[in-house]
């Protein structure tokens, strides 16, 4: 567990809070040392603050996901709807609000480890390549190919377009997605579904134009569903 936050007694709260959970817990008060330790730690879950000296937090998250999967919870100030979504879009895998309670923080980040994250244990049914048409989504190896081109997913588009992908037609809500890809003890904001899924789209719209929007379609009010194109 590493936290980045410049506030000293925030940390220290965070601190007191998490390792009465047992967790072991690494700090930094800047963003470049943020990401120093980071390489040489390397945490389960970063816990990062957005105003950061020497580097702020979108840029340490920029870079973070460069070398890491670890889960990140962005701590902002900012209460616009655009800025949660920068963070998100950005690589962070929820949003807590200042001021917040260290015990919401405690919750979010169990509930986060109760998810194996990457490399989580498959059957041999499951672990067998999802093919359709010119995507191939391959479980064992977490890697999408479309076409020629290999697409770059982070773990959480990667586990939506796998859950998705695994039951072509199927309309998924946001909460029901919630609970398949972030856990069944998520409680944050359903917005972070449609974040990530356009995030998701914009890459496979990378690889092959059009191709995020033919295989995940909006159902409007409900949620998602993946069309076997």
């Amino acid at each position: 567990m590493l936290i980045i936050e410049d506030e000293r007694h925030l940390v220290g709260l965070l601190r007191g809070y998490l390792e009465r959970e047992g967790y072991e817990v690494h700090e930094a008060l800047d963003g470049e040392v943020g990401l120093e330790v980071a390489r040489r730690v390397e945490p389960d879950v970063v816990v990062l603050d957005w105003m950061l000296p020497r580097l702020d937090g979108i840029e340490v998250l920029r870079e973070l996901r460069r070398f890491s999967d670890a889960y990140v919870v962005l701590l902002t100030a900012r209460t616009e709807e655009v800025d949660k979504i920068v963070g998100l879009s950005a690589g962070a895998d929820d949003y807590l609000t200042k001021p917040f309670s260290p015990g919401e923080l405690v919750a979010r980040v169990r509930a986060m480890l109760r998810r194996p994250r990457g490399e989580a244990a498959t059957t041999p049914e499951e672990e067998k390549p999802l093919a359709f048409g010119e995507l191939e989504i391959d479980p064992a190896r977490r890697r999408v190919r479309l076409g020629e081109n290999q697409v770059s997913l982070t773990a959480l588009e990667f586990d939506l377009l796998l859950a998705l992908a695994s039951r072509p037609g199927f309309v998924f809500g946001r909460r029901r997605l919630l609970e398949w890809v972030w856990g069944e003890d998520y409680f944050g904001d359903d917005h972070v579904v449609d974040v990530h899924v356009a995030n998701l789209r914009k890459k496979l719209n990378a690889a092959e134009d059009g191709a995020g929007n033919r295989y995940v379609r909006t159902v409007r009010g409900v949620g998602y569903r993946f069309e076997n194109s």
